[in-house]
C-alpha cells in the first residue's frame, strides 16, 4: 500500500513538473476550439441551406407575386375598357309628374345574340332554347347557326328572359348591352309622352317635341317636369274605363286644366295602349282625342254665343225674347228644338234648356261680321297651342247660308276639345284666353282678354243654373261642395243618327272658377241597367243625351279627383269646408 501511493505521488508530482512546462489551459482550449469549429462549419452548413431555400422560397414568392400583378392589372385594364365603352351615360333626361314622380326613363337593357363558333354542342342548345323559349322559331335559329354567323336571337329581353338564357350555361350567346326608355305608367299618359325610337330619338309626344331638350346633357340631372298629375290622371283614366263599358261607348276622352294659367292636371283619351311595346298604330281609334281629334260639340257652343251678346252689350241675362218659334226655316233647312219650350224665354233660360231657336235669335242680333271675329281671336278654327305635335286642324267653311244660326247652337263648325276648353277658361276666368300648357313652371305665356269680367261674371252664374236648376240638363254633375258648373252638348253623325258624340265641360268651384274638365264619350249606348238617383227618384237608363252619360260620368270624376285638388288650393278648401258644415 506503501508502495502505491508513493508511485501515485510521484506520477502526480510529474504530471505537475509537465503543467509547469506548458499551460494546461492551451491544450483544453485548443481542444474546445476545436470542437467549437467543427459544430460551427455544421451550424453554419446548415443555415447556408436554410438561406438558400429562403432564398429561393422568397424568389418564387417574389416571381409568382410579380405575376399576378400583372395579370391583376391586365384584368382591369380589360374591364375598365369593357366598362368605358359601355359606360352607362345617360341619352335622355328623366321626364316626370307636377309631383315629382317618375314618368319616364333610361335603364340599361340588353339583346341577346348568338356566336355559333362558342356553342360546343349544337343540339343540346336547340333543345334548351325550344324548351326555354317555345315561342322561338327554332328551324330559323338552327339555319342561322349552321350558317356560322353572329345573329341576333331576341332583341330587347326583359330581364327575366336574360335570366334563362343565361341559366342556359352557353357562352355563345351574348348579351349586348344598350339603353331602353322605359314609361313606369305603360298606358297612363300613352297620348301625352309618347315614344322614342331604338335609337333613342324621340317620335311622337312630348318625346318628340322636347326631344333636344331631353338629349341636352347639360341637363340630365334635371328631369323634365310636366304639369300632369299622375294620381288625378289615374282616377279619370279608371272612371272614364268604366263609362266606356257602361255605356258601351267606342271611345271617350277627359281634359282637366287649371284656367288661371293653362296647365294641364290630366289627359286620358280612350282607347289607349302601353307605350313600352314599339308598336306602329295605323288605327285611328287611337289618335289622341283631346289635341288631335277635331269634332262638331253641339251645344256646346251655344255658351259662346250667349257669352258674345252679354260682351257686345246686346242683351243682358235676363232679357226675354218673346214668341220665340218653334222651329225657324233657314234656306232649305227646319231648325227646331228637340223638346217644346215656352214661348218667352231669358237669355238665362235660354243657356240653362239649351234651346236652339233661342239661341238662333240671339246669335242674329250679334250678326255675322261680330261672330267671325270672336271665331279668329278665339282661335276655334286653328290647330291648338300645346307642347305636342300630334294637333288636329279644324275644317273650313264658307259663311254661306245659314251659317251663322247652325254655328251658334254648335252645328256645321268644328274644333279641337282643347280648343273649347280654352275658350271656356277664359269664359269662366274673368275674361283671358290662356294657352294650354304642359310643362310646370313655363313662364312664357301669352294672355289674351276675350270677355268682359262682367261678362265671365254673369257666365258663371248662368252655367251654375245648368247644373242646379231643374230645367238645367247636367243635374247629374251637382256633387255637394264643389259647385260645379257646366254645359252640356250632344252632336249627332250626319250620316248615322245613331252615332252621337256627347260632351260636357264643367268649371269648379263657380264662385271662382279654378278647374274646368271636359268628358266626352264617342257613341255611347243606353245603359238600361244604370240606376239614376235624378232629383231624388230612382229611376233607370232611357235616354242617350249628354246630361245623361257625360255628365253622370264627370260627377264620378269630380267627386273622386275633388278632394285632391281642394287639399292643393286654399280658398276651393275653405270654401269646400264651409259648404260642408252648413
Amino acid at each position: 500500500m506503501q508502495f502505491k501511493k508513493t508511485e501515485i505521488k510521484k506520477k502526480r508530482k510529474k504530471n505537475k513538473n509537465f503543467n509547469s512546462n506548458q499551460s494546461s489551459f492551451y491544450f483544453e482550449d485548443y481542444m474546445e476550439t476545436n470542437k467549437k469549429n467543427k459544430f460551427s462549419k455544421k451550424n453554419n452548413f446548415s443555415q447556408d441551406r436554410i438561406y438558400l431555400l429562403f432564398f429561393l422560397f422568397f424568389s418564387l414568392i417574389f416571381i409568382f407575386s410579380i405575376r399576378i400583378i400583372h395579370v391583376s392589372l391586365n384584368t382591369i385594364e380589360i374591364f375598365q375598357n369593357e366598362n368605358t365603352s359601355n359606360k352607362f351615360t345617360l341619352l335622355r333626361r328623366d321626364i316626370v309628374d307636377r309631383n315629382g314622380e317618375l314618368i319616364s326613363r333610361n335603364i340599361k337593357s340588353f339583346h341577346a345574340a348568338v356566336n355559333p363558333s362558342l356553342i360546343n354542342n349544337k343540339e343540346n342548345f336547340l333543345i334548351k332554347l325550344q324548351l326555354n323559349f317555345p315561342e322561338l322559331q327554332i328551324n330559323k335559329i338552327k339555319n342561322k347557326i349552321n350558317s356560322g354567323k353572329y345573329f341576333y336571337i331576341k332583341k330587347r329581353i326583359t330581364q327575366l328572359e336574360k335570366e334563362k338564357l343565361w341559366s342556359l350555361g352557353e357562352k355563345g350567346v351574348i348579351f349586348e348591352p344598350f339603353q331602353s326608355r322605359i314609361y313606369t305608367h305603360g298606358n297612363l299618359f300613352s297620348h301625352v309622352i309618347g315614344q322614342v325610337d331604338y335609337d333613342n330619338y324621340g317620335v311622337s309626344g312630348v318625346e318628340k317635341y322636347f326631344d333636344k331638350e331631353l338629349k341636352n346633357n347639360k341637363f340630365y340631372n334635371e328631369p323634365l317636369a310636366l304639369t300632369l298629375d299622375a294620381n288625378i290622371q289615374h282616377i279619370i283614366s279608371k272612371e272614364l274605363n268604366k263609362a266606356l263599358i257602361t255605356f258601351k261607348s267606342k271611345g271617350g276622352a277627359s281634359l282637366l286644366m287649371d284656367v288661371e294659367n293653362g296647365d294641364i292636371l290630366s289627359l286620358v283619351s280612350l282607347p289607349n295602349f302601353d307605350i313600352n311595346k314599339r308598336a306602329d298604330l295605323v288605327d285611328k281609334k287611337y289618335i289622341n282625342k283631346i289635341t288631335k281629334g277635331v269634332y262638331e260639340l253641339g251645344s256646346i257652343f251655344k255658351t259662346f254665343t250667349v257669352a258674345l251678346a252679354l260682351d257686345n252689350e246686346l242683351v243682358k241675362p235676363d232679357t226675354i225674347l218673346k214668341n220665340i218659334p218653334q222651329s225657324v226655316k233657314c234656306s232649305k233647312y227646319e231648325i227646331s228644338d228637340i223638346k217644346k219650350f215656352p214661348k218667352n224665354l231669358s237669355v238665362e233660360d235660354i243657356l240653362v234648356r239649351s234651346s236652339n231657336v233661342g239661341t238662333l235669335l240671339i246669335a242674329r242680333k250679334i250678326g255675322e261680321e261680330k261672330y267671325k271675329k270672336f271665331i279668329e281671336d278665339a282661335d276655334l278654327l286653328k290647330s291648338p297651342k300645346i307642347q305636342l305635335e300630334e294637333v288636329g286642324n279644324p275644317i273650313s267653311f264658307n259663311w254661306n247660308k245659314c251659317k251663322l244660326e247652325t254655328i251658334s247652337f254648335g252645328h256645321g263648325i268644328t274644333t279641337t276639345p282643347l280648343q273649347a276648353v280654352s275658350v271656356y277658361s277664359a269664359l269662366t276666368n274673368g275674361g283671358i284666353l290662356v294657352e294650354p300648357n304642359l310643362i310646370r313652371d313655363n313662364k312664357s305665356q301669352r294672355n289674351i282678354r276675350l270677355f268682359s269680367e262682367k261678362t265671365s261674371e254673369n257666365i258663371n252664374k248662368i252655367l251654375r243654373k245648368v247644373v242646379v236648376d231643374d230645367e238645367g240638363t247636367a243635374n247629374f254633375a251637382n256633387i255637394h261642395g264643389y259647385n260645379v258648373a257646366g254645359k252640356t252638348g250632344t252632336s249627332q253623325n250626319y250620316k248615322d243618327k245613331n252615332k252621337n258624340l256627347n260632351t260636357f265641360i264643367s268649371v269648379f268651384p263657380s264662385y271662382k272658377p279654378k278647374y274646368a274638365l271636359l268628358v266626352m264619350l264617342e257613341n255611347p249606348r243606353v245603359a238600361k241597367d244604370l240606376i239614376y238617383n235624378y232629383k231624388g227618384m230612382k229611376i233607370k237608363g232611357s235616354r242617350n243625351e249628354a246630361g245623361w252619360n257625360s255628365v253622370y260620368v264627370a260627377g264620378k270624376i269630380i267627386k273622386k279627383i275633388g278632394p285632391i285638388l281642394a287639399i292643393k288650393s286654399e280658398d276651393f278648401n275653405n270654401q269646400y269646408v264651409a259648404e260642408k258644415n252648413n
